[in-house]
């Protein structure tokens, strides 16, 4: 199938095109829009700008759009909520918007955010059915991209499934991110290039973890067998505190450490727990293939590379 990835110069965007490839399918690759530091290669899209979203679309006609572009900082949409909005939001109205005016019969999958839930009890696993409370920006500017994308299948029949991702991970994560911070604070204090101290935010929230291979593979599954117009949590079912993570890490580092809470890493709005229910995904065949432990010892494999050090 002929396959337009938006945001593919990103962390799932990367392993996304090369899964598509591997099971035979064409790719376009959609990547941000010129300026310092952006990637080589691929097509420039902004999509803050209708016209450069159209453009893409007339080139490359595809059978499936997985827009992946977006700002993915959660940190960082509490600094620019308006710059959050106008990407997350309406960067996804401009993508259907054009899609609409080009009549394509293109499927597409709108990838939002489990952060569209908020704030959950202990021990629950939200299904799709769960209301959205989003608590940042960035959560907000999901939901309000969701909701736009449903209207648009409603209201003009527009192919669309909405995908709600928990937390995934695995190599080529930016390193602003936890697991990739606390891996390149562990390769360092490994090799001594730095005191046997780590700087953490807020260790006791639990989040639902699973391997970026694996939801990458959710995502073609559910551009073969969704269901139009349906929703779909992508996640492992399991919740896991960040301080189990830091200490398997530092278990297969070979690692001790002192843990010094950095205020500057705490959200001004934190989520206790946030874990999910993937029985509808399940009913369709995906089942997780790697494990967490796997992802994690990638991403420490990845920072000893980083670093010269061979991991």
């Amino acid at each position: 199938m002929r396959v337009l990835v938006t945001g593919a110069d990103g962390f799932v965007g990367k392993h996304l095109c090369r899964h598509l490839r591997e099971q035979g399918d064409s790719v376009t690759e959609a990547r941000g829009p010129p300026g310092p530091g952006a990637s080589s290669g691929g097509t420039p899209l902004d999509v803050t700008d209708p016209a450069s979203v159209r453009a893409v679309l007339d080139a490359a006609r595809p059978e499936v759009i997985v827009h992946l572009a977006g700002l993915s900082s959660v940190a960082k949409s509490h600094q620019e909520p308006t710059r959050a909005f106008a990407v997350n939001a309406l960067g996804a109205v401009n993508l259907l918007a054009a899609a609409r005016e080009a009549a394509l019969r293109a499927r597409i999958l709108l990838i939002g955010s489990a952060e569209v839930y908020g704030a959950l009890p202990a021990g629950t696993r939200a299904t799709e059915d769960f209301p959205l409370r989003p608590v940042s920006p960035y959560a907000a500017s999901k939901a309000a991209a969701e909701i736009a994308a449903l209207q648009f299948h409603r209201a003009t029949g527009l192919d669309v499934v909405a995908v709600r991702p928990f937390n995934h991970i695995g190599a080529g994560q930016a390193p602003h991110f936890v697991v990739p911070s606390f891996a390149r604070q562990v390769e360092a204090i490994r090799t001594r290039r730095s005191p046997a101290t780590l700087q953490v935010g807020d260790l006791t929230v639990t989040r639902d973890f699973s391997h970026v291979d694996d939801v990458v593979r959710a995502y073609r599954l559910l551009a073969l067998q969704a269901r139009s117009g349906e929703t779909y949590n992508v996640c492992s079912g399991e919740g896991r505190t960040i301080r189990s993570l830091l200490d398997e890490l530092l278990e297969m580092a070979g690692v001790t450490a002192e843990v010094r809470v950095d205020r500057l890493r705490l959200r001004p709005a934190e989520i206790p727990s946030l874990v999910g229910d993937s029985a509808k995904l399940r009913k369709l065949g995906w089942q997780p293939v790697r494990t967490v432990r796997d992802a994690l010892r990638d991403v420490l494999q990845e920072a000893g590379a980083a670093a010269g050090t061979g991991g």
